[in-house]
């Protein structure tokens, strides 16, 4: 496994991809950006790896050219960490792929439950209409929460969906092995999804932003905003990360309280923010230790969290 990551991103480098590769011994899992010039290749190199030959990539539907800095390859024990440690479960038996159509055909159907396997914090600015959003902050809390939601409803279609897909995999496979008969994961998740739509003249199901996990950290599918500023109440769906290197808490900020809050969460972060820097760094001293500061809209400072489902 080693080997083979150095030998990727080798290659990868050659190539100027940047982005996350995860690697496990269940699959990868990229997240990437290649220029433009160098995309045919890049899918060479692909095909020239057996187990990748013609996969499917998820094109954004939007580039400002700001989606990743560097490439990292890592190498993980899974590439979703999701607390099963069931020898029984066999992550291959998933559930049966569906494209828009056949998504938005389950969808219409009223034996059809919904599933939004995303956190959070993602399915707060963009979601399918009439789909059940677990309140979870992690891939791991959503599976149990998922389960314990649709006790009783086996019988009926389920209908899950993610932002690439990737989680679904894994998401539909237990929910079968939880009994669950009818189970449906949309092929590509949201990105394939909305690019198939805008090809095809297909109706939108989707409505609002889809949360994307890069440096733009979401991609446009309609007009509409149905999530506010969690610090002023103001229709926005524009998440950002607290400018408080102390913080870094993922929220969803309006340019008017970005302004005044000078990209900060809270008029204590914005404080420190205007410090001189060793100052700042003496306060943080002990938890600036990176993503383990990190937190996902569940600041103490967040006073709006989000509109009523749509």
């Amino acid at each position: 496994m080693e080997h083979f990551r150095n030998e990727l991103y080798r290659s990868c480098e050659i190539l100027s991809v940047l982005g996350r590769i995860y690697l496990a011994p269940e699959g990868i899992n990229a997240q990437i950006s290649v220029p433009s010039k160098n995309l045919d290749s890049f899918k060479e190199l692909l095909n020239q790896i057996s187990f990748l030959r013609n996969i499917r990539l998820n094109i954004a539907i939007q580039d400002d050219g700001k989606s990743f800095f560097k490439l990292k390859i890592t190498v993980r024990k899974k590439i979703v960490a999701d607390g099963i440690n069931d020898p029984d479960f066999d992550v291959t038996q998933c559930g049966q792929h569906v494209d828009a159509l056949g998504f938005n055909k389950l969808a219409d159907d009223p034996n059809t439950i919904i599933v939004d396997m995303r956190n959070h914090y993602e399915s707060e600015v963009g979601r399918f209409k009439n789909a059940v959003c677990p309140d979870a902050d992690t891939f791991r809390e959503e599976l149990q929460i998922v389960e314990d939601l649709l006790k009783g409803n086996e019988g009926k279609n389920l209908l899950m969906y993610c932002t690439g897909g990737i989680r679904c995999e894994k998401a539909s496979a237990w929910m079968k092995y939880q009994g669950f008969k009818n189970v449906f994961q949309l092929e590509g998740g949201i990105i394939h999804y909305a690019r198939q739509v805008r090809e095809n003249g297909l109706e939108n199901k989707f409505i609002g932003k889809n949360f994307v996990f890069d440096e733009r950290l979401g991609e446009r599918i309609t007009e509409d905003i149905i999530s506010v500023c969690h610090q002023c109440g103001n229709a926005c769906d524009e998440h950002t990360n607290c400018l408080n290197d102390g913080c870094h808490l993922l929220f969803i900020q309006c340019k008017e309280c970005k302004k005044q809050y000078h990209g900060c969460c809270s008029k204590e972060c914005s404080d420190i923010l205007q410090l001189p820097e060793e100052k700042q760094k003496e306060i943080r001293k002990g938890i600036n230790n990176g993503r383990m500061v990190f937190k996902k809209s569940r600041g103490a400072s967040i006073k709006f969290r989000k509109k009523e489902q749509a």
